[in-house]
């Protein structure tokens, strides 16, 4: 019975880490805390949601791509990011999910809605969604966008190179790559900016209420 209950159960993501402050001995240990928290931190400000709800969800094995697609969806529309969810196991693909509720894809924005037609991967239509909310708040122009994708930029290295720009003025595309070619961790760019995770999701509402929507 116990391997039968152990593959019924739910994948668990452990979001659990060791190291959540810089240290100069070792300056990257805690980037992928970094990482993670300045994500789930830009996530509940757009969101208006508790942040410690996305984690446990994170935790509980939610797709972290599913809940951007899901709460974008939900925010254009009168379902419920739950209700989402729940439902996108049971289909083949997102766009089912929409059409099983009468959601119009183009409710969603034009890029969003190619996409959604195109049935394309979960990780690309999370992408986007990322990404019209970057456009949406003013964060980054196209080009600064489009420059920094083709570097490589994950959503996680996109958000936090663009609140330490927001804070610092220096291009996001700068910070990225001070990281990439090791020159600099993230950690020490937090520190440079003198940005305070523990207070990382008021620092982002902060700069995005600087942004029109």
């Amino acid at each position: 019975m116990l391997p039968m209950l152990a593959l019924a159960m739910p994948a668990i993501t452990c979001h659990c880490f060791t190291d959540r402050t810089f240290e100069t001995a070792r300056p990257a240990a805690a980037d992928p805390y970094f990482l993670a928290t300045t994500q789930n931190s830009f996530f509940a400000a757009v969101f208006n949601v508790d942040k410690k709800t996305i984690v446990m969800k994170k935790q509980q094995g939610t797709s972290p791509d599913d809940l951007w697609i899901a709460y974008w969806v939900a925010s254009k529309s009168d379902i419920s990011p739950e209700t989402l969810l729940q439902t996108r196991p049971k289909k083949e693909s997102w766009k089912d999910v929409l059409t099983s509720f009468r959601i119009s894809s183009k409710t969603v924005g034009t890029r969003l809605s190619n996409a959604l037609d195109a049935k394309l991967s979960s990780a690309l239509l999370a992408d986007m969604v990322v990404e019209e909310l970057f456009l949406r708040y003013q964060l980054l122009g196209d080009g600064e966008l489009a420059a920094l994708r083709k570097t490589g930029a994950s959503n996680q290295e996109l958000i936090i190179s663009t609140i330490i720009a927001a804070r610092t003025g220096k291009p996001a595309r700068q910070i990225y790559l001070d990281v990439k070619t090791g020159s600099k961790t993230w950690g020490s760019l937090l520190t440079w900016a003198t940005i305070d995770t523990k207070n990382m999701q008021r620092e982002i509402s902060s700069i995005l209420k600087l942004q029109p929507k």
